[in-house]
């Protein structure tokens, strides 16, 4: 056999081991499945899990930090295997579903790894529904959050 048909044959048998996991689809468009997907987002992160959070963005994502800048998807990603290490308590959590379009609006309480709270974080999502999925397009954190009642 000629080595680069045995390299092909093998690529061949290889490959699926080598590609991520898809991003799941047929998502329920309901207020329990965007929630769902905030804690997987806030676990994600935690774990520095860029391929989770790469599900969950839209190619258009662009986030407004708490110090106001503006990053988009890749810088975005780009940012999260430098994160340090911390906890992400989601409190307060509400989704609102217009159609195809929604948003999650809430509170992450930030813990180091001693056990204390280190920041409260204001979330805003917005989300759309297409190909058989939620995705993020939008995000927006705020220092000091509260929560409301």
């Amino acid at each position: 056999m000629k080595p680069a048909l045995l390299l092909a044959g093998l690529a061949f048998l290889i490959a699926p081991w080598l590609v991520a996991e898809p991003c799941p689809v047929n998502q329920a468009q309901d207020e329990k499945t965007l929630l769902q997907l905030e804690q997987t987002g806030a676990k994600a992160l935690e774990q520095h899990d860029s391929a989770v959070i790469a599900c969950l963005l839209a190619e258009e994502f662009q986030d407004a930090d708490v110090e106001g800048a503006v990053h988009d998807r890749k810088e975005a990603l780009d940012r999260i295997p430098q994160r340090r290490p911390s906890a992400n308590h989601l409190e307060d959590m509400h989704g609102r579903i217009y159609g195809d379009t929604a948003f999650v609006r809430g509170l992450n309480r930030v813990v180091d790894p001693a056990g204390k709270t280190v920041a409260r974080v204001r979330v805003t999502d917005i989300f759309v529904y297409r190909d058989r999925r939620w995705q993020a397009v939008a995000g927006q954190e705020t220092l000091g959050g509260e929560k409301t009642h």
